[in-house]
């Protein structure tokens, strides 16, 4: 009978793999985190380009780094993403001048300036996300990361993840910025589980942002639990509707219905009930 019981135990847990949204799931922010990130990166740009030659005062980098964005923009609303190297050529596109004299050389240098933000204002882990992810390795259970990117592509999100000490607990990450792919389009979520080898009924996603991350998944046959909530959110970035922060969490997703969570939770502690009611 006990056996009965443990058996029927194990072929209730259909979950096999857990994905996880990385900014405000795993990492939280500071206030004010996204526009300290903009002048250290406006600052670094400027100073890189004088070493080269190329006068260009932090404003002008400033300038140069708006444009851009709106340009990214506009390639973000199709669920599309762009390399760091087609960021840093769309950047220098708006600087005066950059277009003309900048040199294929400098790009390492001028890479360096552009995600010098992430280590000069770094964002904090979650407190729950080591316990969590340390109980999902013991359940056997499989760990992947699907990230839309912004301006800070994956290989340096690798290191920072690498420091903190979580990189080790995943078998798979996907960084928009690489894939070419952002939520919430479907094909992201699929190549995941391609990726981990595991149906996408038998993975459940964790994400803060109901379109991004809930519709996204559910739309890929995934299940999805919603972190729900403001903690470890830049509520500066939030109060403003122009920056960053605000305008990505609602990109790609005009039109979408909103689909229900399979559960709602409000701090990565409770993903454990969460993922055994699944």
């Amino acid at each position: 009978m006990l056996w009965d019981m443990a058996a029927l135990s194990e072929k209730k847990s259909v979950i096999e793999a857990v994905t996880f949204d990385l900014w405000e799931t795993l990492l939280f922010e500071e206030d004010g985190s996204d526009s300290e990130r903009t002048a250290v990166r406006c600052s670094s740009l400027a100073q890189t380009l004088n070493e080269f030659g190329l006068k260009v005062t932090v404003i002008e980098a400033e300038v140069a780094l708006r444009k851009a964005v709106s340009s990214l923009v506009e390639v973000w609303e199709k669920n599309r993403d762009v390399s760091l190297l087609d960021q840093i050529q769309l950047f220098l596109r708006y600087v005066p001048k950059g277009k003309l004299f900048v040199k294929r050389e400098w790009f390492d240098k001028l890479s360096i300036a552009y995600v010098k933000p992430l280590f000069e204002v770094p964002p904090y882990l979650n407190s729950d996300a080591h316990e969590l992810l340390e109980w999902l390795k013991d359940q056997r259970k499989h760990v992947g990361m699907i990230c839309n990117t912004g301006l800070t592509p994956g290989v340096e999100l690798r290191k920072f993840l690498s420091e903190v000490g979580i990189a080790e607990y995943f078998d798979m990450m996907l960084f928009s910025n690489e894939v070419g792919i952002r939520k919430p389009d479907r094909r992201i979520f699929r190549l995941a589980a391609q990726t981990l080898m595991i149906d996408p009924t038998k993975i459940v996603h964790i994400g803060d942002n109901l379109r991004i991350d809930v519709w996204g998944a559910k739309t890929a046959g995934f299940k999805a639990i919603h972190l729900s909530g403001n903690a470890g959110r830049d509520k500066i970035a939030d109060s403003d509707p122009t920056s960053l922060v605000s305008v990505s969490r609602n990109l790609g997703v005009s039109g979408l219905k909103q689909l229900e969570p399979d559960r709602t939770i409000m701090s990565l502690s409770m993903v454990k009930e969460a993922i055994r009611g699944l």
